[in-house]
């Protein structure tokens, strides 16, 4: 079906989703985890001997304890390092260092094979404006190029998908009403729901393996869903 078919105005921008759309999350997490893990056992060993669950505990906690975080990943996960250390009988001031071990690994993402050459053929019609809650940085994991229209992070507007301010923020940053503008994701609340109670146009990203993980009990309307960025792109007519 042709874009221009379904809606009356052309398609203007793209907001693009990161984690999980362009690549795979959990095992980023995971290798990152291990990278801290080791780190610590190296400067805080009684941290380290408290183990990974110790960690996701404290996480879970900051995260229960301090709901206005829920948009900012990084202070989260810095947080639950400071509460492993303070149980630990260990010097606080490490969580700093520790998280920088962590974040550095979570930025060493295995993109999925379709992103390089789908977003190469998207770029060159429509700028690509990346839309996160996550703390994904886009130059250090090195695909920055194809974003002309930069990146938005929940961590930096103070709020994240599925709110309707965050796609809002996305379109004043481009420039663009809603209705020209395509939000891609994976996540049928976060992405396609929640751009769709925006007034955005929604392509909904189900690679094949993750979508039981991203699927939504009442199942939004997406303009189009596919595979991967390819089958978007050809129907794009990039």
């Amino acid at each position: 079906m042709n874009l221009h078919a379904v809606h009356a105005s052309p398609i203007a921008a793209i907001t693009l989703d990161l984690d999980d759309t362009l690549w795979p999350i959990w095992p980023t997490i995971a290798r990152a985890e291990r990278q801290l893990h080791d780190w610590l056992a190296a400067n805080a060993p009684a941290t380290a001997g408290l183990g990974a669950v110790a960690l996701r505990r404290w996480r879970e906690r900051a995260a229960a304890e301090h709901p206005q975080w829920a948009h900012d990943l990084t202070r989260l996960r810095l947080e639950a390092i400071r509460g492993a250390l303070g149980e630990a009988g260990e010097d606080p001031a490490l969580a700093e260092p520790a998280f920088e071990v962590f974040f550095a690994a979570r930025q060493q993402v295995d993109c999925y094979a379709d992103v390089a050459p789908a977003l190469e053929r998207i770029a060159r019609r429509w700028p690509i404006l990346a839309l996160t809650n996550g703390n994904a940085d886009l130059a250090r994991i090195g695909l920055a190029q194809w974003f002309s229209a930069g990146q938005l992070g929940a961590r930096e507007f103070g709020v994240g998908k599925p709110d309707p301010r965050f796609f809002a923020a996305a379109c004043a940053r481009l420039g663009l009403p809603a209705q020209a503008v395509l939000h891609v994701g994976d996540d049928a609340r976060l992405d396609v729901a929640g751009a769709c109670a925006a007034g955005l146009r929604t392509a909904w990203i189900r690679r094949p393996g993750l979508a039981a993980a991203a699927e939504h009990a009442d199942p939004p309307q997406a303009d189009w869903q596919g595979a991967d960025l390819i089958a978007l792109a050809d129907w794009l007519g990039a």
